[in-house]
């Protein structure tokens, strides 16, 4: 990890909206407002990101995701060796080291930030095989047999489902570029796996399932980090198998 060059405060708030939380940052001489879904900024600066996301508000997801899908391929005839992992969201390479570190033989990240490919080779340089930045809704042919032909064979999303980051399209581009019967470990706000919910995943989600396209094996209500506010915000973690792709008329019913 760098070595912490900055100094944050972070003020009290009422009625903020998660990703909407602000913060003031002094950094090279320069003090300034984020908020903590403003990645690309947050991404720019060493450590940040692990410190105000991680250290301050205390965020478990990559350890629950990724300890949940070391748990079932495990029981399954696999070994977590025998991986080769789609880190879609990759952000900094937090996930995908952890990957590293269970012992996945592969990991190729995909983000649409290049501040965010730019952080990972620059504080996790052996982390990933290849890193893409790429915004999978409008992925190129080139690019999408190039992912193909690496016959990947695990999809990871951590932490970027259900806000402006990955939306249900985007989800399913990169569930169809992993092999058939390939793992699936992502999480979500619980309040976008409800039936209100508006962003699309839940009605996704439950499809898949009822489909037989994905093959639930396990599921984890947990909380996913603080609020600002110190109010805990609880996620559901999925790890399952996937059976086939996505049809174009699910893909469809997305957009």
């Amino acid at each position: 990890m760098p070595q912490k060059k900055f100094t944050i405060h972070i003020p009290e708030v009422d009625s903020v909206r998660q990703g909407q939380e602000p913060f003031f940052i002094k950094y090279d001489g320069e003090t300034k407002m984020l908020r903590t879904h403003d990645y690309d900024e947050i991404y720019k600066i060493p450590g940040l990101y692990e410190h105000l996301i991680h250290e301050k508000y205390k965020c478990d997801s990559p350890n629950v995701v990724c300890g949940l899908l070391e748990e079932q391929v495990a029981k399954s005839a696999m070994d977590i060796s025998d991986l080769k992992v789609l880190d879609v969201g990759a952000g900094n390479g937090m996930v995908g080291e952890k990957l590293v570190e269970k012992g996945v033989d592969s990991v190729v990240g995909i983000d649409i930030y290049e501040e965010a490919a730019e952080a990972a080779d620059r504080d996790r340089p052996n982390v990933y095989e290849d890193y893409y930045v790429e915004d999978l809704t409008q992925l190129t042919d080139s690019v999408q047999k190039e992912i193909e032909a690496k016959d990947l064979n695990c999809l990871t999303i951590v932490s970027s489902l259900g806000f402006d980051d990955i939306p249900p399209l985007a989800f399913v581009q990169a569930y169809n570029l992993i092999s058939d019967t390939g793992w699936v470990a992502f999480n979500i706000k619980d309040e976008f796996f409800e039936t209100a919910d508006s962003t699309g995943f839940a009605q996704l989600i439950h499809q898949m399932i009822d489909a037989d396209i994905l093959k639930l094996k396990t599921q984890q209500h947990y909380r996913h980090r603080y609020h600002q506010d110190g109010t805990p915000l609880y996620y559901f973690a999925f790890v399952g198998e996937k059976q086939q792709n996505i049809s174009e008329d699910l893909i469809h019913a997305q957009t």
